[in-house]
């Protein structure tokens, strides 16, 4: 008989899901450490790029280099043939252990080469990786309780770094157990890996993602804000649509530009960031750190800047998934539509900043991984959203969400 404690024939009991929650944040925090350190040493001084402008074609290019190598040599898994949503989903296929040493070495040079990736595909590769050798380990071999079990290690991981205790309860159920006989065992399990990775990443005193936009509460609703946040809704949809015409066209040009050539397609890569990034710095790498800048004054771009930089960063997105680097697409999501949003607060300053912001975040990030309680609760979180806002990104998730039904059903007929 199964309980929602496990440990039926070959399913995990709840001791090994303890087991696995432990071992994916504390690789986890390892990871973002090495990364953050390395990340230091080589770019960024509390925020800022510390090499003069000359070196960072050179960066750019020799970590695509890498890249390249560990894909050529080291097997190194990439998302080419996928999209926005398969790289943030665990578990599936079992991985071969043999090139887990390129997947960490390739995950490491992505994220320092200026591509614009997120460590958060990054760590779902890599904890895939540690909880299917887990679990050959352990002999758990029922493939219903595969899933369950990888994803209960991916909760340990992103709760602690994302700072919310829910997150990937509610990531798990729209991406990975929701339509399972076994969803309600697995989200146990979930919710219980996810409170020992957050609470282990509190208690260690890591930052986290949480509160790391913030914006000022808005004091009222009304007619006016709500109509607003249904404009804005659109508007994140049409990002959504370019992101994914973008990774589409990105596909088609290297598949065809290169074919199995990986070290050249990946250079050739790093040769357009490059270029980019030598006049543009602001759009290198996942655009976390750089936000920071453009928030505290964005009357110094300008309305046109802004907006351009926001294409290009979701352009950049579509190339560097295309090319083989690892990671994930939220922080440049998040930082394309911010700009949107900050170009529009220019144009029309009468109205909150965080409606322009928050509500084209929702839309874009709901349409683009179709998870809109995943997307709501990410900007909420990073954004500080108090109750009124999070009534106005529920508007703009559904009206995002009713036009992709919508253009789903008119693809079909």
């Amino acid at each position: 008989m199964e309980t929602l404690a496990g440990g039926t024939g070959d399913e995990p009991k709840l001791r090994q899901i303890v087991f696995i929650a432990l071992i994916a944040i504390i690789f986890t925090v390892a990871y973002l450490e090495i990364y953050g350190l390395l990340n230091h040493l080589i770019w960024f001084e509390e925020g800022v790029l510390k090499p003069p402008r000359w070196a960072i074609p050179v960066g750019v290019l020799a970590f695509s280099l890498l890249v390249g190598l560990c894909r050529r040599y080291l097997r190194a898994p990439t998302v080419i043939h996928g999209g926005f949503t398969e790289s943030l989903k665990g578990g599936g296929e079992k991985p071969d252990y043999r090139t887990f040493p390129g997947a960490l070495l390739s995950s490491l040079f992505s994220l320092l080469s200026g591509a614009s990736v997120g460590p958060e595909g990054t760590i779902t590769v890599l904890i895939g990786y540690i909880s299917s050798y887990t679990r050959d380990k352990l002999k758990i071999r029922s493939t219903t309780a595969a899933l369950g079990f990888d994803v209960a290690a991916l909760a340990s991981a992103f709760n602690g770094i994302i700072g919310n205790i829910l997150f990937t309860g509610i990531f798990a159920t729209e991406f990975q157990v929701g339509g399972s006989r076994n969803a309600l065992k697995f989200l146990t399990w979930n919710l219980l890996a996810g409170t020992i990775g957050y609470l282990v990443y509190l208690l260690l005193g890591l930052p986290s993602f949480a509160r790391s936009i913030p914006f000022e509460p808005i004091s009222e609703l009304n007619l006016a804000y709500i109509l607003y946040a249904v404009v804005l809704g659109i508007l994140g949809v049409l990002l959504a649509v370019l992101m994914g015409l973008s990774m589409q066209a990105a596909g088609t040009v290297m598949e065809r530009a290169f074919g199995d050539a990986v070290i050249t397609q990946t250079l050739a890569a790093g040769v357009i960031i490059a270029c980019i990034g030598y006049f543009i710095p602001e759009v290198l790498f996942s655009g976390e750190g750089q936000i920071h800048g453009i928030l505290a004054d964005p009357a110094r771009f300008g309305v046109g800047m802004l907006l351009f930089m926001a294409i290009l960063k979701i352009l950049l997105l579509a190339l560097s998934f295309k090319s083989g680097y690892l990671g994930g697409p939220i922080f440049p999501v998040i930082f394309s539509s911010t700009l949107v949003g900050l170009a529009l607060h220019l144009l029309f300053p009468g109205i909150p900043v965080s409606i322009f912001v928050l509500c084209i975040e929702v839309a874009a990030i709901t349409l683009a991984l179709g998870a809109p309680l995943t997307a709501i609760l990410l900007v909420v979180v990073v954004g500080t959203a108090d109750q009124n806002m999070i009534v106005l990104l529920v508007i703009s998730a559904v009206t995002a969400m009713l036009l992709g039904a919508a253009a789903k059903e008119r693809r079909g007929t």
